[in-house]
């Protein structure tokens, strides 16, 4: 049975440790005071208890001198100080004792059936010496006499007055300690749960940084690896070819200044659209405007004038030069409004806005690129995509992956042929892009690899909860296959 002198500790975290029991050194020493102002009353009342009893003094004076210094116990053991005054009370001793002893008991942690039969007991100890201590005192009064009630009124209201204070302050000092622990823990759980929020906000934020510099990363890449390989390649064919064949050389060159614009274009697409998202994020209370509406009719604008010139021009080389126009367009357009697409009020940054990817359509195309600049490239569609069709997110990653597998034959397999595989399943789509092993005396162009494109097709595949594989074949080429969700 303790007190509450943890409590005590935890509100004064700073003071120093007191010795032994006490959870502070001013505690010791105003018990300590207290037990020595006790000890000298308890001796004193210890003689007067000797004289009136007939006892030695000495008796008398020992037992006060043994019975005060128990106050020392009453945070420790406050049981054991109250038993000890109701021990003494027909003696006539110990009045602090006992109203510091209640109070310590009524302040402990001690259940309060116990509070209360200590309480009980004293009150009853105090009340028997009281009304014996007034009936003699009365009873040397020739004068007065009066009923024994009055008495025992008198003696129950001494007891009443010494042990009635001492419990209730202590028990209303107990209860405010236990509030206020309570709050204190309780504060210092929303402490430590907000730090804990914090860290989790902070590990959120770096994963999302880390998330959206992997996703510039390999949009960077897929829109400038793709193009800037075609460029070597054709610039490498250029070089072979300028003094035997001038006009080949002249069409090469063509093609290079076609495929970097394109390169430019696209990277300004891209770069265009993760500024316009920064300046919107640093001005969301920006009123809402029409410009996803008046990008779209731009694009549906420059698309129809590039169907128009690609009937009159046929299919020569020309279908780039389109491309890259309908793409400055675009870009343009997108700058002069602002960019960004708005939904709900806040810009959402894409390094290709929802509709402007390439799609399935434009396979044909980056096959008849790839086949420009010399490589075999064999095309094959089987089946045919629902009226529905497929999200732009799917149609995107499929033609990433064809792209950046083209890519890495240009790179790595110069001169062998490659054969392009799409099937339209039911609920899902699959590529396969396949190469046979690199043509003996075909000349290395010398593209530089940074080992980034499995991981990005992979990642984005994953992405959309679909399969990706890719190895070695067993004739010495190499294997790309991925299978999307349609949906």
């Amino acid at each position: 049975m303790t007190a509450t002198g943890a409590i005590e500790a935890t509100g004064a975290r700073d003071a120093p440790a007191g010795p032994w029991w006490w959870p502070r050194r001013r505690s010791a020493v105003l018990d300590v005071s207290l037990a020595a102002v006790s000890t000298v009353e308890t001796a004193f009342e210890g003689l007067d208890f000797a004289h009136d009893t007939g006892l030695p003094t000495w008796a008398g004076l020992l037992l006060g001198l043994v019975v005060g210094p128990v106050l020392l116990l009453r945070r420790r053991w406050p049981v054991a100080v109250v038993l000890v005054s109701v021990a003494v009370t027909p003696a006539q001793m110990g009045a602090l004792l006992g109203m510091i002893g209640l109070y310590s008991l009524a302040v402990s942690d001690a259940p309060r059936r116990v509070i209360g039969l200590l309480a009980g007991m004293a009150v009853v100890g105090t009340l028997v010496s009281s009304f014996f201590t007034i009936r003699q005192d009365v009873g040397g009064e020739p004068d007065f006499n009066p009923p024994t009630w009055f008495v025992l009124v008198m003696a129950a209201a001494v007891a009443l007055v010494v042990t009635a204070p001492p419990v209730l302050w202590g028990l209303y000092v107990g209860a405010r300690r236990r509030l206020v622990e309570s709050l204190r823990e309780r504060a210092d759980g929303l402490e430590r749960e907000l730090s804990l929020l914090a860290d989790r906000a902070e590990e959120r934020a770096e994963w999302a940084r880390n998330e959206e510099r992997t996703r510039i990363a390999r949009e960077m890449h897929d829109v400038v690896a793709h193009r800037v390989s075609l460029m070597v390649v054709h610039a490498a064919a250029l070089q072979a070819v300028a003094l035997k064949d001038p006009e080949k050389a002249s069409r090469n060159a063509g093609l290079v200044g076609d495929m970097g614009r394109q390169a430019l274009t696209e990277l300004r697409e891209m770069l265009g659209v993760l500024r316009t998202g920064e300046g919107v994020s640093g001005r969301s209370s920006a009123p809402v405007s029409d410009e996803p509406e008046r990008l779209v009719a731009v694009a549906s604008k420059a698309k129809a004038k590039a169907k128009a010139k690609a009937k009159a021009a046929g299919s020569g080389a020309g279908g780039p030069g389109v491309r890259s126009e309908v793409s400055v367009q675009v870009a343009e357009a997108g700058a002069g409004s602002g960019g960004g697409a708005v939904r709900g009020g806040a810009a959402v940054v894409t390094a290709e806005p929802e509709g402007e990817g390439p799609s399935l359509a434009e396979l044909g195309d980056l096959v008849g690129q790839s086949r420009a600049a010399g490589m075999v490239v064999e095309l094959s569609v089987d089946g045919a995509a629902g009226e529905a069709g497929y999200p732009s997110g799917v149609e995107q990653t499929v033609y990433r992956v064809v792209q950046e597998a083209l890519t890495n034959v240009h790179k790595h397999a110069p001169g062998a042929e490659v054969r392009v595989r799409l099937a339209h399943r039911e609920g899902e789509v699959a590529v396969q892009v396949e190469n046979g092993p690199s043509e003996r005396g075909a000349a290395d162009v010398g593209l530089p690899s940074g080992g980034n494109g499995l991981v990005g097709m992979r990642e984005r595949v994953s992405g959309l909860g679909g399969v990706f594989v890719s190895g070695p074949t067993e004739a010495g080429g190499f294997r790309v296959s991925a299978v999307l969700p349609g949906q």
